[in-house]
C-alpha cells in the first residue's frame, strides 16, 4: 500500500519543528487527529491490505489458532486463597472470554460458591474489558472495584454489596488504586489527572451519603501516586514515586480521617518503600546503594538516624521486593540474572534462600493475603515448566504442588532445553540471553529463530513459560530473550547502563545478542525474527534501523517508535515523568541522546526486512499514531519488496484483545506471519 494510496485529508499538510538549529519535517502528523474521518479511514485501509497479504496464511492462522486453544483447559480452577473466613478463587468456562470471580465461605467443598464478578455478564455488547482494582473491606461485605472498557486504562470505580448482590451507585471515574480503611466504611482511591493519566489526587470517600473528601494532591509532574494496605492491615500507606526518587506517607488503618504522616523525606535519586511488623517499619530504600537494602526503624520514628540495616546493599544482588509475615521476612532478590526468594526468620535470624532447578526461571511471592501463616504461596515458572503454585514451609523447608497449569494434550518437558548464554557487547560487556528449543534440534547453522527484547524502565524481562509458544518451538523454531542493558536484570547498574545518555547501549547489546545467536551455529544468518512491544518497539525500530540486514523479520507490538515528536510534547500522557528515562529534548544535549535512535526520524532509504506493525486505537501509553507514522514513513523508505503490514485493533489499547479467544486469534496471526517469513515450510506467500 503505497503512500499515494493514503486518504485525502485537508490536514495532510506536513509540519515542520525547528529544535536546537536543526530542521526536522513531519510528513505524516495529520495522522494524530483521531477525529480526522481520513485517519481512520487510513486504519481501516491498512487493516485491509494486511489481511490481503496474509489472507494465503489463512489456513494456517486457523490451524494455529486451534492448537494454541487445544492446549488450553478453558474450563478451569485458579488456587484458592484464604482472607478470613472466605476462600477466594477465579475460574474461567469453556467458550467464555472473561473470568468469573467467586468465594465459598469456611470450605471450598461443604459450603456453596458466591459469585462476586461475572466479567463475561459485564462485557456483553462491550469490545473490550479489563478488571483493575478488587478489593474486599476487612468484613467482607462490600466490594470496590472498577472496570475499564475501551483499553485506555481508564477505570471506574464501582461498590458492590456483597450481602444483596447489590451495586451501590457509587461510582468514580479515572481510579487507579484503591484500599479500604479499617471500618470497612471508608474507602480511599487514587485518581488521575484526565489529560496526562498521572495519578496525582487522593480521595477518601465514606459511605453513607458524604462528599468525597481530597486528602492530598501531587504538584510535581515527574511523580504518581498510590495507595496500598500493609499485609498486617494496620497501616495505609501512600506511596509517591518518579521513575528515580520515592517517599511516602502512612496513616493507621482504624483512623481513616487521621492525619496521615510522612517518613523519610524526599531526597533526589533515593527511592523506598514499606511494610510493618509489629513495633517496626521495614523499609526497602537505595540510599547507600542502587540495588537496594532492608532496613527497619520504630513506626513511630522513622528517620535516617533510627535505620536498622537488615540486609546491606550488595553489589551484585538487586533486592526488587519485600515481603513480611508474622515470624517471616521473605525477600525477592535478582542475582546473575536469575531470580531468588531468600527467608528470613525474625526470632534468631535464620536464613536460607529458596532453591530450584533450572538455569532460567521466573520464582515469586504469590498471594498471601492472611498475616499468620508459616506457609506461604510461592509461584515458579521457567521457558519449558508451566506455572506452578506451592505451598512452601518457612522453617521445614517443605514445598507441596498445589496446581500446574495443563497443557491439554499431554506436555513432556523433556523435549525441550532452556539454556542461559551470554553475548559479548562492543564495548566488552557481558549481555545475558535465556533460550529455548527442542532438545533434539540440531545446533548446525540451519535453525529459525525468533529473539524477544525490551530493555527499559529497569523491567527485567520475564522468562516465563507460554503454550502458545510450543506452536513454534514444535516446528522447529529456536525462541531466545536478549537481557539488554536499560532493563533490570542484573540490578539498578544495568538500568542505568541502558537510559538516558546510554540508551544506545540496549541497541547495540541486542545487536551483539543476534549476532552471539549465529556466530554460535544455534541459529541460521538468514532466519533471525526479532519481536518487541512498547519500548520493546522502540528497541525493534532502533536495532533495524542500526543493521536492516541482520533481521529476516520484525514484530513490533505497540511500539514507542516516534520518540523526539512525543517527549517534546508535555502535554501528553507520561511524557513529563519520563524525562527520567529518555531525557528532556528541551535540553540540547539531551535531544541529541535521542535524536541519535528515534526509530521514525531515523528512517533511511535501504533494504528493510518484513515487518509486521501492531497498535491499537485507544492505547493510551503509546498512541496510535506513532506506529502509524512509522509504517507510512517507512513505505517511503525501504528499498526491499518485503511485506510491510500495520494491524490495527480499533478497540482495545495497550495490551492489545482482552477476551482470551481474540488474543489468541492475534497471535495466531503472529505467529503465521513469522513462520512464514521465516521459511519454516517451503513455498509460503512470504517466502
Amino acid at each position: 500500500m503505497p503512500d499515494s494510496l493514503l486518504p485525502p485529508s485537508p490536514k495532510r499538510r506536513p509540519e515542520t519543528h525547528i529544535r536546537h538549529g536543526e530542521r526536522l519535517v513531519d510528513e505524516y502528523a495529520w495522522l494524530r487527529e483521531k477525529s480526522d474521518p481520513a485517519v481512520l479511514a487510513y486504519l481501516e485501509a491498512e487493516n485491509r491490505y494486511a489481511a490481503s497479504v496474509l489472507s494465503p496464511t489463512e489456513a494456517l492462522q486457523e490451524r494455529l489458532y486451534q492448537e494454541m486453544l487445544g492446549r488450553i483447559k478453558e474450563t478451569d480452577l485458579s488456587v484458592p486463597v484464604r482472607r478470613g473466613d472466605y476462600w477466594y478463587y477465579s475460574r474461567t468456562e469453556e467458550g467464555k472470554q472473561y473470568q468469573v470471580h467467586c468465594r465459598r465461605n469456611g470450605s471450598m467443598t461443604a459450603e456453596p460458591e458466591e459469585v462476586l464478578l461475572d466479567l463475561n455478564l459485564l462485557a456483553e455488547g462491550k469490545p473490550f474489558l479489563a478488571l483493575g482494582d478488587f478489593a474486599v473491606s476487612d468484613d467482607a461485605t462490600l466490594l470496590a472495584y472498577s472496570l475499564d472498557e475501551t483499553g485506555y486504562r481508564q477505570y471506574t470505580l464501582r461498590v458492590l454489596d456483597l450481602s444483596a448482590q447489590r451495586d451501590l451507585g457509587i461510582q468514580r471515574e479515572r481510579v487507579t488504586s484503591v484500599s479500604w480503611a479499617a471500618d470497612g466504611r471508608s474507602l480511599f482511591y487514587v485518581v488521575e489527572d484526565p489529560d496526562t493519566k498521572r495519578s496525582h489526587q487522593l480521595w477518601r470517600l465514606a459511605l453513607g451519603g458524604e462528599a468525597d473528601v481530597l486528602v492530598t494532591e501531587e504538584a510535581d509532574e515527574a511523580f504518581s501516586l498510590s495507595i496500598s494496605r500493609t499485609r498486617s492491615r494496620e497501616w495505609l500507606v501512600l506511596q509517591r514515586g518518579s521513575h528515580t526518587t520515592s517517599d511516602a506517607e502512612v496513616l493507621p488503618a482504624r483512623e481513616p480521617t487521621g492525619a496521615w504522616r510522612p517518613l523519610l523525606p524526599r531526597v533526589a535519586e533515593v527511592e523506598y518503600d514499606v511494610e510493618h511488623h509489629g513495633n517496626d517499619f521495614y523499609l526497602r530504600i537505595n540510599d547507600t546503594g542502587r540495588n537496594f537494602r532492608l532496613v527497619r526503624a520504630p513506626m513511630h520514628d522513622v528517620r535516617t538516624e533510627t535505620l536498622v540495616e537488615v540486609i546491606p546493599h550488595r553489589h551484585a544482588v538487586m533486592l526488587e521486593g519485600h515481603d513480611c509475615f508474622a515470624e517471616h521476612v521473605v525477600t525477592s532478590e535478582r542475582e546473575g540474572g536469575v531470580t531468588q526468594l531468600a527467608v528470613h526468620r525474625l526470632s534468631d535470624g535464620a536464613q536460607h534462600r529458596i532453591a530450584f532447578p533450572e538455569p532460567v526461571f521466573e520464582a515469586y511471592v504469590h498471594a498471601n493475603p492472611e498475616w499468620k501463616l508459616t506457609s506461604i504461596r510461592i509461584g515458579y515458572q521457567s521457558l519449558v515448566t508451566p506455572a506452578s503454585v506451592y505451598d512452601y514451609d518457612l522453617d521445614s523447608r517443605e514445598r507441596i504442588l498445589l496446581k500446574q497449569q495443563e497443557v491439554v494434550g499431554g506436555y513432556d518437558a523433556a523435549r525441550f532445553v532452556s539454556e542461559r548464554l551470554e553475548a559479548v557487547a562492543e564495548d566488552g560487556t557481558r549481555v545475558p540471553i535465556s533460550l529455548v528449543r527442542l532438545a533434539t534440534l540440531a545446533m548446525d547453522g540451519t535453525a529459525p529463530c525468533l529473539l524477544h527484547g525490551y530493555g527499559a524502565y529497569g523491567y527485567p524481562y520475564p522468562v516465563t513459560f507460554s503454550s502458545g509458544r510450543l506452536s513454534l518451538l514444535e516446528r522447529g523454531v529456536v525462541v531466545a530473550f536478549a537481557h539488554v542493558r536499560g532493563g533490570g536484570e542484573l540490578g539498578k547498574s544495568w538500568h542505568d547502563a541502558g537510559r538516558m545518555a546510554q540508551k544506545m547501549n540496549s541497541f547495540t547489546d541486542f545487536i551483539a545478542a543476534a549476532d552471539h545467536l549465529v556466530g554460535s551455529g544455534r541459529v541460521a544468518r538468514d532466519r533471525l525474527a526479532i519481536e518487541g512491544g512498547s519500548a520493546g518497539g522502540l528497541l525493534m525500530g532502533a536495532v533495524v534501523n542500526l543493521a536492516p540486514a541482520r533481521f529476516a523479520a520484525v514484530l513490533s507490538q505497540v511500539p514507542f517508535v516516534d520518540v523526539l515528536n512525543t517527549m517534546s510534547d508535555p502535554t501528553l500522557p507520561l511524557t513529563v515523568g519520563e524525562y527520567e528515562e529518555w531525557g528532556n529534548p528541551n535540553v540540547p544535549e539531551e535531544y541529541a541522546w535521542m535524536r541519535a535512535y528515534c526509530p521514525y526520524t531515523n528512517l533511511r532509504a535501504t533494504p528493510y526486512p518484513a515487518m509486521l506493525v501492531r497498535t491499537s486505537l485507544n492505547d493510551s501509553q503509546v498512541m496510535y499514531w506513532e506506529p502509524a507514522k512509522y509504517v507510512a514513513r517507512l513505505r517511503t523508505r525501504t528499498t526491499s519488496a518485503a511485506p510491510l503490514l500495520f494491524i490495527t485493533n480499533l478497540g482495545a489499547g495497550h495490551g492489545g484483545a482482552s477476551g482470551r479467544y481474540d488474543r489468541l486469534r492475534e497471535i495466531a496471526t503472529d505467529y503465521a506471519f513469522l513462520l512464514s517469513a521465516l521459511r519454516v515450510v517451503p513455498g509460503w506467500p512470504l517466502a
